[in-house]
């Protein structure tokens, strides 16, 4: 937009900053995480699911706050030596703001340096598989009929122990 001979940035509605807050999960969120689960996803998790996620001392499961209150989660399960990225959802009208990035950077803190993890991701899904990659994922292989609603594959990715957040 041109004013007075200078030039002014717009930011679209949708990807104003926030005020975004990152904490652990909790019990008491389960009813807007299953609200974002129902339509975030075709063959959304089932309550128990999260509840055992939850109870699992382990685990990394976070939540994602702005002014008007849960907009995202994330859940991850630690195996042994390794950490499962199970499930990432936004808000769908608050999606496109940074939000999923900020819970995943948040993931690798807590998880630790030199932290091992893998994650399943539909192969139709590209704008997650990019997401990932610009977080040192790599493709590692395929599952496949991964997907019960479709039948789809999932491409299961991998983050290298000396990759570095942010870095592709």
């Amino acid at each position: 937009m041109q004013s007075d001979g200078a030039t002014e940035t717009v930011i679209p509605a949708s990807a104003e900053p926030t005020g975004l807050a990152i904490r652990r999960l909790a019990y008491g969120d389960l009813p807007g995480v299953i609200s974002i689960e129902r339509r975030s996803f075709p063959t959304p998790w089932s309550l128990a699911m999260f509840v055992l996620e939850l109870s699992k001392p382990s685990g990394i499961c976070l939540a994602a706050d702005d002014e008007n209150g849960l907009v995202g989660y994330l859940v991850c399960a630690r195996y042994e030596h390794v950490w499962h990225l199970m499930n990432v959802a936004v808000e769908p009208d608050s999606r496109r703001r940074g939000i999923a990035t900020e819970m995943i950077e948040r993931l690798f803190e807590q998880a630790g340096t030199g932290a091992r993890v893998t994650l399943e991701v539909r192969v139709s899904n590209s704008s997650a598989i990019r997401m990932y990659e610009g977080f040192g994922f790599r493709s590692a292989g395929r599952r496949r009929r991964y997907y019960n609603d479709n039948g789809e594959d999932a491409l299961i990715m991998w983050r290298p122990l000396d990759e570095r957040v942010g870095v592709a």
